[in-house]
């Protein structure tokens, strides 16, 4: 039987066919066979011939007209990616990986218009070549700046003793930037506010606050929320950049992880500025800069 069909019983009384159909309910189903166990059994010992019982199943319902067509509820994505357009003007960041550097040669680019030079790493670590490119940058007249790789491993305070005494703000022309790659195995508010204190130390070292380095993942991850007051540097090498998942003020794409440049061998990370923003934008204010 055909589930949500209704049953009618054909039972012989008296030598007579009698139509019966049950009730809804499951309660006449026990009660039906008790009955008809009952009668079975009496007319067995009197030597009555046992009749059958037929179940007759009643026709199918008819078709029910179709409900008029209704559209979809259109769903919306739950976090709008902000696209941002290429404003133009580049520069690059090295470290001890480019090795020595041409920095008269690398003036010949004129695309160039900026350098960011590692400083310090962690606890102790102090690039080798730091000083060297920093001078080498300045000399021939381009705008430089440090930047800190950031270890969350590591107290906030001891990382910006290490940054304190490698970097002088007077020798500065560009805003610090903090590199935030790593999570470590703190939980994320522990992350999260050791990151925010060495922020917080660099800004005091600086007047002004420092920029942020990190990628487009690590960003929705761990620092989506927290830091909105910053500005940002973001890795994605891509074609495009479409954004982060929130509005945040990206100054700096990094578009390029093996990109060339006259004067440095092998390869160089290279950025571009975003939308509004320029050179102007990532300056030091005059009054912190002077010592050359």
């Amino acid at each position: 039987m055909a589930s949500g069909q209704k049953a009618t019983f054909c039972l012989p009384v008296r030598g007579r066919r009698m139509f019966f159909s049950p009730p809804k309910g499951g309660w006449w189903v026990l009660l039906l066979c008790f009955v008809l166990t009952t009668t079975m059994l009496a007319d067995k010992k009197k030597g009555k011939q046992i009749v059958q019982i037929y179940v007759l199943p009643e026709p199918d319902a008819l078709p029910k007209a179709p409900l008029p067509e209704r559209s979809a509820p259109r769903v919306e994505e739950l976090r709008a990616i902000i696209r941002h357009t290429v404003a133009g003007g580049q520069g690059i960041d090295v470290s001890h990986y480019q090795g020595r550097i041409d920095w008269e040669e690398v003036a010949t680019d004129k695309t160039i218009s900026f350098v960011y030079i590692k400083a310090t790493e962690g606890a102790n670590l102090v690039d080798e070549f730091y000083l060297r490119n920093l001078y080498g940058a300045k000399r021939v007249g381009i705008p430089a700046g440090a930047y800190h790789f950031f270890s969350p491993s590591v107290s906030a305070l001891v990382q910006l003793e290490n940054f304190r005494s490698v970097v002088d703000p007077r020798q500065q022309d560009l805003i610090p930037v903090v590199d935030v790659e790593k999570r470590g195995k703190a939980s994320l508010v522990q992350f999260q506010r050791s990151l925010k204190a060495f922020l917080d130390g660099v800004e005091h070292m600086f007047g002004v606050k420092p920029i942020i380095y990190t990628g487009v993942n690590f960003y929705a991850k761990y620092l989506e929320g927290k830091f909105t007051g910053y500005k940002f540097m973001v890795a994605r090498y891509a074609d495009e950049f479409p954004g982060l998942s929130e509005d945040v003020p990206i100054v700096l794409w990094q578009y390029t992880q093996t990109g060339y440049a006259d004067g440095i061998g092998g390869h160089v990370d290279k950025s571009v500025f975003l939308d509004r923003y320029g050179l102007a934008d990532i300056m030091l204010p005059s009054s912190v800069r002077g010592k050359k």
